[in-house]
């Protein structure tokens, strides 16, 4: 994902309005599987196509989402997708607005919830399932000493890279590709 398919969100309205666990939840069947239907929305989250739509309205009102006509075969189908593929915050901008800050406090905790979600289901996953994957699934943790340039060039470096694997065409084989979460956070702490 190029910077140019990333939103920087400075509106805290957008933040509340994918500040709600299947929301989070849509937004990623959309990175994962494109533009979708009410109805495949519904069967890939285990909704009921009137919740489906209710979050859609919230996400489009959000400008988040976006109505994709021209995948319709006809006047009664509806295809939405993404506006941007990625989106991008800094909880330092909402700082003069305390009430603005909250909703910004909220997206980041809920941000972090979603990503210890999917590592903990996969944890959870029977042994069968796991077994599929071998040893491939990790985790990684490195304590560094840098200074805020640093982590900045370390971050670029690993987005660029998680960058290049998004976007690479897959090989022309039979391979059974699945979708693969992963999430690296860099943040300054104390041991």
């Amino acid at each position: 994902m190029d910077s140019s398919d990333v939103r920087q969100i400075i509106d805290s309205r957008v933040l509340a309005a994918m500040s709600h666990p299947l929301r989070r939840r849509l937004m990623d069947v959309f990175k994962v599987h494109g533009p979708s239907t009410v109805g495949l929305l519904a069967e890939r989250t285990d909704q009921a196509p009137a919740n489906v739509s209710h979050h859609l309205k919230v996400l489009a009102a959000a400008d988040l989402v976006t109505e994709a006509p021209e995948l319709a075969r006809d006047r009664r189908e509806r295809w939405w997708r993404l506006v941007a593929r990625g989106l991008r915050w800094s909880n330092a901008d909402f700082d003069a607005d305390p009430a603005a800050r909250a909703v910004a406090d909220a997206a980041t905790s809920l941000n972090l919830d979603r990503h210890v979600a999917l590592a903990r289901a996969w944890h959870a996953a029977d042994d069968s399932t796991q077994a599929t994957w071998n040893d491939a699934p990790f985790s990684t943790d490195r304590w560094l000493r840098l200074t805020p340039e640093e982590l900045a060039e370390l971050s670029h470096e690993v987005i660029d890279v998680l960058a290049r694997w998004a976007d690479r065409e897959p090989p022309d084989d039979d391979a059974d590709r699945r979708p693969v979460f992963v999430f690296v956070h860099g943040v300054p702490a104390r041991p």
